[in-house]
Parts: structure tokens; C-alpha cells; sequence
């Protein structure tokens, strides 16, 4: 395992001084773009084994693309997860894999300061999408889960996906536990009228009922290094992150979604551009957001469009 004081350091240092970090974009929805099949179960995680070349390089073209931060292929890796494809003895070696991809490829791109975070999430096997399980031994998986990227070598952990408060006290506490720094990504829902409601109430069969303010305040407590919005319509993210600011006072992320899910497959957007969607980034980092990057749809022309416009803008500020 690495010194995780040294690299917490690092990664929070750069927050204090006021860095504007990019995160990687999709990872299980590029795989899909390329030609890997998803699996009705496990979505993507199968891919760490059967396209471990396609993953590393996915890796290698976002550094390309000008990240600080590549996410694992584990977004859908914990052991509940995985049992419903049969996989749940491959959790160590999945989760290793992934880790080990994502390294590899930090360390032959070479690029200064990029870090590699371990993808966790509430999600649930395709198979029962709208109803996320609970319980001790959802908690055993997430934790297993957690310790087996930080022995991995990761630098920090990112919770991804969180649509109840009850799943994401799990994840997080099961996070918080390897000391590695805590990236907390919340999901948002759009009310019709150009504001937010609660939750995803798409992905989950009983929405909490509660305003997205209060789902904030509460989530806030649960601890974390830095919170965001993430996994959310383009619409409904800088909205939502309004509301996460009167909650949170520390460091903020955003990364949204193009397209929309039919599982176990993504379906891409026909309109709109890296460009366009660079700007709206843009805008985020101007409201405060120190981390922004892409969710599912996104691709590594996304990131650089995103890594472009933000270093012209630095230019013209100088």
C-alpha cells in the first residue's frame, strides 16, 4: 500500500492552493463505444479481465487528453455486485486488475501529478437496477472492496452514484476507513422546471421523497473530502451544486452525464459537442467547482475540450 499521508497530502494541498483538477470521463461507456459487450449484470467490470489492453488504453488517452486524475474500472466491482454474474470469487482479481491498469498507465504516460482513484458505488446488479440492496453484508462488500484499492495502490477513493442516504453511509464509512483521501459524487434529478428534485428517481424504485436540500445537509455529515455532483443530466448539475454549496463548505466536483442508460448498454447522444459542453464546465469552475470532469457518455475528446478551455482561460487571465 502507498504512504497515504504523503499522498493525501498532495491531492489536498492542491485543493488549499485553489488547483482546478480534471477528472477523467467515462470509462464503462467508452469500453461500450469500442466494442466491448456489457454485461447484463455487471455492466463493465468483467472488462478488467476479458479487454485489460482496452482499459489501459482508455487510461492512456484520457492522461492524453490532459486529466490530473484517472478513475478505475471498478464502478461496478463490489462482491454483492459481482455474485450475480457468477463473479463474486473474482472480486480480489478484478479489483487488483483495474488498479493495476490504471497505474500502468499513469506511470507510462509519465505526465507529472496525475493520480489514480478507486471507483466505488451504490449501485446495484443490473439485474435489480431499481432496487439497491443494504444491509451487513452490502456493508462487508463495500469495505472489502475499499481495502482491496488502497493494498492496490490508489491514491484516493471517489464514492460514485449515491442515490440514498443508506447506501451511502455505507460506502463512505467503508472508504473513510483506509485513511485514502474521499471523493464524494451525489446524483441529481431534474423537478421539470429547470431546478432539482431529489435523488435519480430513474434509478432507484422509491425515490426519497425529501427536497434535495435536505438530502444535502444530511448527506454533508456523512464525511468525505470533497462532495459534488456527478452521474446527472448537464441540465440539472449546476442547479444541484447551488444546493450542495449550502451544505458543504469544503471542496467541490462536478462531472455530468451525455446520453441516458438502457441497461445494460448506454445510448449516446446524437446532439451537442465537446466543445459545447467544455463551456458549461467552464462555468462550474467559475461558480468554485475545483474538480470537473465527465460521467457516462463522455469521452476522451470531452476531457480535452475541457483541458483546452481551461488552460485558455488561465492564458487570457494572466
Amino acid at each position: 500500500m502507498r504512504d497515504n499521508s504523503q499522498v493525501e497530502a498532495g491531492l489536498l494541498e492542491r485543493l488549499d492552493r485553489g488547483d482546478v483538477l480534471v477528472l477523467d470521463g467515462a470509462v464503462g461507456t467508452e469500453l461500450q463505444r469500442r466494442g466491448v459487450p456489457m454485461d447484463s449484470q455487471v455492466w463493465c467490470a468483467a472488462a478488467n479481465q476479458s479487454h485489460p489492453d482496452l482499459v489501459h488504453r482508455i487510461h492512456l488517452d484520457y492522461i492524453t487528453a490532459g486529466v490530473q486524475i484517472v478513475t478505475t474500472n471498478t464502478f461496478p466491482a463490489a462482491r454483492h455486485v459481482l455474485e450475480a454474474a457468477g463473479l463474486g470469487d473474482e472480486t480480489r482479481s478484478l479489483n487488483r486488475a483495474a488498479a493495476a491498469l490504471a497505474r500502468r498507465a499513469v506511470d507510462e504516460a509519465a505526465v507529472a501529478g496525475v493520480l489514480v482513484a478507486g471507483s466505488m458505488s451504490s449501485m446495484a446488479p443490473l439485474g435489480r437496477w431499481h432496487g439497491a440492496p443494504t444491509g451487513e453484508d452490502v456493508a462487508a462488500a463495500y469495505r472489502e472492496q475499499a481495502e482491496i484499492l488502497a493494498e492496490s495502490g490508489v491514491d484516493l477513493l471517489v464514492a460514485e452514484m449515491l442515490l440514498d442516504l443508506d447506501n451511502a453511509a455505507l460506502v463512505i464509512e467503508a472508504a473513510q476507513r483506509t485513511g485514502l483521501p474521499l471523493l464524494v459524487g451525489w446524483s441529481a434529478s431534474p423537478d421539470g422546471a429547470g431546478g432539482v428534485a431529489t435523488f435519480r428517481s430513474d434509478l432507484i424504485t422509491r425515490p426519497d421523497p425529501r427536497p434535495f436540500g435536505e438530502l444535502m445537509r444530511l448527506g454533508a455529515r456523512l464525511g468525505g473530502d470533497v462532495h459534488g455532483i456527478m452521474h446527472s443530466q448537464i441540465e440539472v448539475t449546476g442547479p444541484a451544486l447551488a444546493i450542495l454549496s449550502d451544505h458543504w463548505d469544503g471542496p467541490t466536483m462536478a462531472y455530468a452525464e451525455t446520453g441516458r442508460f438502457e441497461p445494460p448498454d448506454w445510448v449516446f447522444p446524437v446532439e451537442g459537442s465537446p466543445d459545447a459542453y467544455a463551456e458549461v464546465v467552464v462555468e462550474w469552475v467559475g461558480a468554485g467547482v475545483q474538480i470537473v470532469g465527465g460521467c457516462c457518455g463522455t469521452t476522451p475528446e470531452h476531457i480535452a475540450a475541457i483541458s483546452a478551455t481551461l488552460g485558455s482561460r488561465r492564458e487570457a487571465g494572466r
